[in-house]
């Protein structure tokens, strides 16, 4: 591995656990990620990041569906269903990357605070809100994730080995930076 390869590894290692309690235990019987679509080991980068890129856009897709009855704008609600098609059609594309990297559909960051994850707190808190006070914090929440997963995948397209993996993270790359653009202003 070179020096610049490594340096971004360790990058892409330390945003994934960065706000982390403690390490996901693997469900009993999964196997480990063991091949690729080469038969090669799965690259720990490539499995890493769509391990957390998966469950970070369903709940980036949770908050976005309370948009339709709570928020207090229709500009809001327009913006809130199209980007959760757009996490939607992401999902369809992650699920089968996992799958052929011989990982499980599961969440191993299920109550980790990670920087950029809307937490079940966060769901909890955007279920008591309605109006101007919805719209200013589900835009923060997704602004947060949609900044987050860009920085990510940046670092996936750098340091990831598969192919298949790295063209989708800078497909997500290209995607974030039109989200980040038409995120609303809900400032007042």
């Amino acid at each position: 591995m070179t020096a610049a390869r490594g340096a971004v590894a360790l990058t892409l290692l330390l945003l994934l656990l960065a706000g982390c309690g403690s390490p996901a235990a693997e469900p009993e019987g999964t196997p480990p990620p063991s091949s690729s679509a080469t038969g090669a080991p799965a690259d720990p980068t490539d499995a890493a990041w769509a391990q957390l890129m998966t469950p970070m856009n369903e709940s980036a897709v949770a908050l976005l569906s309370l948009a339709a009855d709570r928020a207090g704008e229709a500009a809001v609600r327009r913006w809130a269903a199209e980007l959760r098609a757009s996490q939607n059609g992401e999902l369809a594309r992650l699920r089968p990357l996992l799958s052929r990297m011989g990982l499980p559909d599961t969440n191993v960051h299920e109550g980790h605070h990670m920087p950029g994850m809307v937490t079940a707190d966060d769901l909890a808190r955007a279920r008591t809100l309605e109006g101007a006070a919805f719209d200013r914090f589900l835009v923060d929440r997704i602004g947060g994730h949609l900044r987050h997963t860009a920085q990510v995948s940046r670092s996936e397209t750098g340091a990831g080995t598969r192919p298949d993996a790295k063209r989708l993270a800078a497909a997500l790359v290209a995607a974030r930076r039109t989200e980040i653009a038409r995120l609303p202003d809900v400032s007042g």
